[in-house]
């Protein structure tokens, strides 16, 4: 897995620039921009003033805070407050329809990051949104859906929590870029210099959780862009270190209450937004990205 922000944070963050007609303000407070973004595009680490919603419905994104990184597959989004440092990086071309949300409308209680599961009316709003000519009354009131929408989404786990004590963060990413490795916390906590019950009391401490428990999340999130790529669930779960593709598969069904190819086969979008990214190319090319 390729190092993220939240591993080695830039010493500046800065504001990305969006053009005027997608930025939000208090008389327009929800904006859309659609557009394709190819493999192994990444943003930097920024911030803005608003809030977003990435919302890939082709297509797989990462995005990582501090103390955090998230996959968010097709057909979920990822909740991202204002003036949150964030860093996103495309795993497999996407299309991408991202809500731009003034801070005067943010909802109680999206304080934090989250991924979401995207309701059909919550896709069909946001498409409409993303329509020329509104007028203010249409705009507000679908705009006002959206984010009642936004707070009724349960969030689903797929974020894989990062630490700030030096010796755990090491031992997280390099399980990070091998998740499928199975060697037991022992072998782990000797590599980074310190004893197992050591490194047991600090993933109790910083993340809240044990060993195995991260090791989990942090399977789960690579095994998302590997299921988008449609490979064979067999080759997955050997992949990922599992002796079967059935206790890989009730490992994901006990975090996500369906199996591995029901929680990806909601990519209703697939048709339509394929022959919107052709037409994108067509009228304007592969633009430059903007987050």
């Amino acid at each position: 897995m390729t190092q993220s922000a939240a591993s080695t944070p830039p010493a500046r963050v800065r504001y990305i620039d969006i053009p005027p007609e997608v930025a939000p303000t208090p008389e327009h407070p929800i904006r859309v921009r659609s557009r394709p973004m190819p493999a192994s595009e990444r943003i930097a680490l920024h911030m803005h003033a608003w809030a977003q919603v990435a919302y890939a419905s082709r297509g797989v994104l990462r995005v990582a805070v501090e103390s955090s990184t998230w996959m968010v597959p097709p057909s979920r989004a990822i909740w991202v407050p204002p003036n949150v440092p964030h860093e996103v990086f495309v795993i497999e071309d996407a299309y991408l329809r991202t809500l731009y949300v003034d801070a005067s409308v943010v909802p109680n209680g999206l304080d934090a990051c989250r991924v979401v599961e995207v309701s059909g009316l919550l896709r069909e709003v946001i498409a409409a949104i993303d329509t020329r000519g509104l007028t203010p009354t249409r705009e507000r009131l679908l705009g006002a859906l959206a984010l009642d929408e936004l707070t009724r989404s349960e969030p689903l786990p797929l974020s894989v929590p990062m630490p700030r004590e030096k010796r755990l963060r090491a031992l997280c990413e390099a399980l990070l870029a091998d998740p499928g490795n199975a060697d037991p916390l022992e072998y782990w906590a000797a590599s980074v210099g310190a004893s197992t019950r050591t490194i047991a009391r600090l993933f109790r401490y910083e993340l809240g959780m044990s060993f195995s428990q991260w090791r989990q999340q942090a399977v789960l999130a690579r095994a998302i862009p590997l299921l988008n790529q449609g490979r064979a669930l067999s080759q997955i779960a050997h992949e990922l270190g599992y002796q079967s593709q059935s206790a890989f598969s009730a490992m994901f069904r006990r975090a996500f209450g369906e199996s591995p190819r029901a929680f990806m086969m909601r990519d209703t979008e697939r048709t339509l937004d394929e022959s919107a990214l052709r037409d994108d190319d067509i009228e304007d090319g592969l633009t430059p990205i903007e987050h």
